[in-house]
């Protein structure tokens, strides 16, 4: 069996966390920084997934080339193929779906405007071994295609 990482890439409000639920609730054990409250606990947590070879999706904005290496990196030194899925991240679109979050969930429109500020594209020269373009479509449906960057 192929041990697979799965990184999700994209601003806040770009439906990452639906987009698990979709795909992979019954395959990968997902890690979020919203549940976990600290990197600490998401270190632990991600150690032991490599440790016992569990597929796992990092469900999180992964918004730069380094934070993304630090789980790229001890994957693939344990044998692990790594995707990238790259949600796509338009601030307007984002905002509105924000906008429909209730309590904790709902972030301030702030914090979509700096994470887009930050984001960098990802590149197969990172240690993916394959990346995908997602967008939301009508009826909040998932497109996922090949990346072509």
């Amino acid at each position: 069996m192929v041990m697979q990482l799965i990184l999700f890439i994209g601003i806040p409000g770009t439906g990452k966390s639906s987009f698990y639920k979709e795909r992979f609730y019954r395959t990968h054990l997902r890690l979020n920084l919203d549940m976990l409250r600290t990197r600490h606990r998401e270190q632990l947590l991600y150690t032991a997934c490599l440790e016992s070879k569990t597929q796992v999706v990092i469900d999180s904005t992964n918004l730069t080339k380094a934070r993304r290496a630090r789980y790229i990196t001890p994957a693939r030194e344990v044998g692990y193929e790594v995707h990238g899925y790259f949600f796509e991240s338009r601030v307007a679109d984002a905002k509105l779906r924000n906008a429909l979050r209730e309590g904790e969930e709902r972030l301030p429109d702030g914090a979509i405007h700096g994470a887009s500020g930050k984001l960098e594209l990802p590149a197969m020269e990172e240690g993916f071994e394959k990346l995908f373009f997602v967008r939301l479509a009508e009826g909040n449906q998932f497109v996922v295609e090949d990346w072509k960057v």
